[in-house]
């Protein structure tokens, strides 16, 4: 930990770049207590590690602080020395007696208290979810930022992201999504955004270097996020995860493949409008292909040009295969509320703009056009062709 008081109360806060002679002098003649647990603690002025204080061995507290890696230590105290160099006030590891939380950094901004939490280890998702509504139940605006070494760019516009990722995505806005990275090796965060996921563990991203003092803390809570997306990429990205995931299927997918099967539906078959990339997909941790598959099971094989579709009896099937564990939502904390119905809702626009569907009043769609299931691989490429020619026409910008 980098903060501890003297016998008479004064902190003592390793955050400010402190000489190792004064601390020497300092140790000499104080006693330095935790904070939190009122321990005595050790200056540690070792030349391998940042200068921090320690428990002494089977203290009561340790576990608050003695996990902490160097990687995330340096880390929290460079945000601190960042956020202090924008004469924004912040105190480092305050401990709030009342929630009995110690982010690493409280912080004011623009009338708002935030706790900042830099995370550089795995946590169990209870627990970011406890901590994160404890903060929001008690009048924080938590700020959670993952460490650097977490981030693992497999494409130049591909990560891997796990559900532990998506707990840190925060909202613009512009209601557009991002992960909040930062690394004090390169002192330099890394935003993920204009996330688009297309598996349970890959997704489409725009990635944003920028080093430690040429960002201020009013663009890292709302930042600029680009969206542009190759279509062409992402059917092809969205097949070869479709290919793995058909030939070692989870028990979620194999209830899928199982019912289209029973649907006399191809997996390999599909029309190119079924796995379409929308914004709030990332609401829903189920791959595209198989919720916009369910949605056309559900609403749109058995309709004829001219039916009509209503939003209120997609929810009611949707909502029936997220109890069923058909269609898995994901958690994200930080934000109030979220309704999985915000990507279907997605989805059936870009029905309607591709010339399938046309709104004919709040929550009633009618059906233009039926989506065509191809017969053969021919068949099928031949679809793609022209669905890329009407798709770029319709969505792609300069």
């Amino acid at each position: 930990m980098l903060t501890a008081r003297t016998k008479s109360g004064k902190q003592i806060c390793l955050g400010y770049d402190y000489k190792k002679d004064v601390l020497q002098t300092l140790r000499n003649k104080e006693e330095f207590h935790c904070p939190v647990c009122g321990e005595k603690v050790i200056l540690k002025l070792g030349e391998q590690r940042i200068f921090h204080f320690a428990h002494n061995r089977g203290g009561d507290c340790r576990d608050l602080y003695e996990h902490e890696s160097l990687y995330h230590m340096e880390g929290k105290r460079q945000l601190f020395q960042w956020l202090n160099r924008q004469r924004i006030r912040a105190e480092l590891e305050y401990y709030d007696k009342e929630i009995q939380q110690r982010p690493d950094v409280v912080f004011f901004h623009n009338g708002k208290k935030f706790a900042l939490e830099y995370q550089c280890s795995t946590i169990p998702e209870s627990i970011f979810m406890k901590r994160t509504k404890n903060y929001i139940q008690n009048g924080y605006h938590p700020l959670w930022i993952i460490g650097g070494n977490h981030i693992h760019q497999k494409k130049k516009n591909i990560v891997s992201l796990s559900n532990f990722h998506y707990l840190f995505m925060r909202g613009t806005t512009e209601g557009k999504y991002y992960i909040p990275s930062y690394c004090p090796n390169h002192q330099s965060f890394h935003i993920v955004g204009s996330i688009l996921s297309y598996s349970v563990k890959n997704a489409f991203v725009q990635t944003t270097f920028i080093p430690l003092n040429k960002l201020v803390i009013s663009t890292l809570l709302n930042p600029h996020l680009k969206e542009q997306l190759p279509i062409d990429s992402w059917h092809r990205e969205l097949d070869k995860s479709h290919l793995h995931w058909s030939l070692h299927p989870s028990p979620q997918q194999q209830r899928f493949l199982h019912e289209i099967y029973h649907q006399n539906l191809n997996p390999y078959l599909l029309p190119p409008e079924i796995g379409l990339p929308v914004r709030h997909s990332i609401l829903i941790t189920t791959s595209p292909i198989i919720w916009q598959t369910y949605l056309y099971l559900d609403g749109l094989a058995t309709k004829q040009p001219g039916g009509i579709i209503r939003l209120e009896d997609i929810r009611r099937s949707i909502n029936r295969r997220i109890k069923r564990k058909e269609i898995i939502i994901r958690n994200l904390p930080q934000f109030e509320h979220t309704d999985p119905l915000d990507a279907i809702i997605d989805y059936l626009f870009q029905l309607e703009n591709l010339g399938f569907l046309s709104r004919k009043g709040e929550g009633i769609f009618l059906i233009k056009k039926q989506l065509k299931i191809p017969m053969s691989n021919r068949e099928k490429e031949e679809n793609m062709k022209a669905f890329y020619q009407k798709y770029r026409r319709i969505y792609v910008k300069g």
